[in-house]
């Protein structure tokens, strides 16, 4: 299974641990949660409806009438279960270099307020890791663009840039937060300890 397959999987048992949702309302929230620019089709959401039914992290939960009243057609709600709980914990407390890619950072962070602040942390600050690489990469053909007469290579380059380096600016903002929250916790927990 792909990344993009994992990573859709990831923010399917996300969403069912709040409610049951039917398949329309899913893809809803899903395209919400990946953005303008990553439109999820049904061609892609009910394949993976099926994957994590048939692997019992979700069950059908059961049909809404009132949608057949007015298309004909039942709609059929989906559940999380036990399974799909803990695998969602899993995914949840994973901090390694998946949690930091472009496509799984989001998701995880769609969820940070279920993860425990060292965990968080530890994702902004990989996630800073791997951006600062991307920069300096992209600093180095911007280098080597400057050469050559492709003034639109070179804009789309320095586009890019700027947008790295607002996200980075992001990341340090909240890395800064989550530095100071948990610093405040492990205060807290000792004067009680005392």
């Amino acid at each position: 299974m792909g990344k993009r397959s994992e990573t859709l999987e990831f923010a399917v048992l996300g969403l069912l641990s709040d409610t049951p949702l039917h398949g329309y309302e899913l893809r809803k929230r899903l395209n919400l949660m990946f953005g303008p620019f990553r439109a999820l089709s049904y061609g892609t959401l009910y394949p993976c409806l099926r994957r994590l039914t048939g692997a019992g992290l979700i069950r059908e939960y059961g049909l809404d009438h009132t949608a057949a009243e007015c298309t004909g057609r039942h709609r059929i709600s989906y559940i999380l279960t036990d399974d799909g709980a803990a695998r969602l914990a899993a995914n949840l407390s994973d901090t390694g270099p998946a949690a930091w890619d472009d496509d799984q950072f989001g998701v995880h962070f769609s969820f940070f307020s279920r993860i425990d602040p060292q965990t968080r942390l530890h994702i902004l600050q990989g996630r800073r890791a791997r951006l600062t690489e991307r920069l300096a990469v992209v600093d180095q053909s911007l280098a080597k663009l400057q050469q050559p007469r492709d003034r639109y290579a070179v804009v789309l380059q320095q586009h890019g840039r700027d947008s790295l380096e607002r996200e980075l600016g992001w990341l340090d903002e909240l890395i800064g937060a989550e530095s100071a929250a948990s610093t405040t916790t492990t205060i807290t927990r000792r004067t009680r300890g005392n």
